[in-house]
């Protein structure tokens, strides 16, 4: 592994651990919901693998591979869900602020654009986040806000 390589991995350590998510949908009632993440290395610590669950039937479980894009100096985010939906989100991450974004085609069609906004408060111990969605022809809008709390 290369010395970039590596460093741009261990950049990522903060994410480690499992995380209880709260989510807050605008178009229903999110009391009750139960919701987890976890962020591991995987493949001999060359991959940092996302795995999240939610209880609820219109929120995906999904896996996601996070792998540094050496063309950026970001990273990669390979996302796949329950649905069979699978997308590729162009990643960053400094040690606080956690961004995704999908605006073009991949390995779905694009319906929308979609962007992530997470920063790492409490010694690292919230994440607190939201996603927002672009219709073609439209704006930026809320989608939905998250909180990571760390378990561990």
């Amino acid at each position: 592994m290369t010395s970039d390589r590596s460093d741009a991995l261990k950049r990522l350590e903060p994410l480690l651990g499992e995380w209880d998510l709260s989510v807050s949908f605008p178009h229903f009632d999110t009391s009750g919901v139960r919701a987890r993440t976890t962020f591991s290395w995987t493949l001999d610590g060359q991959y940092l693998l996302q795995r999240a669950e939610v209880d609820v039937p219109e929120a995906p479980d999904l896996i996601a591979l996070i792998d540094v894009d050496r063309s950026s100096g970001g990273y990669t985010q390979h996302y796949f869900d329950s649905r069979g939906v699978t997308r590729v989100y162009a990643m960053t991450f400094d040690g606080r602020t956690w961004t995704l974004s999908r605006e073009t085609p991949d390995f779905s069609p694009l319906d929308f654009a979609q962007r992530f906004s997470g920063t790492l408060e409490d010694d690292g111990a919230t994440i607190r986040a939201r996603w927002d969605i672009r219709h073609p022809g439209g704006d930026w809008e809320k989608d939905f806000d998250l909180t990571y709390t760390r378990v561990v």
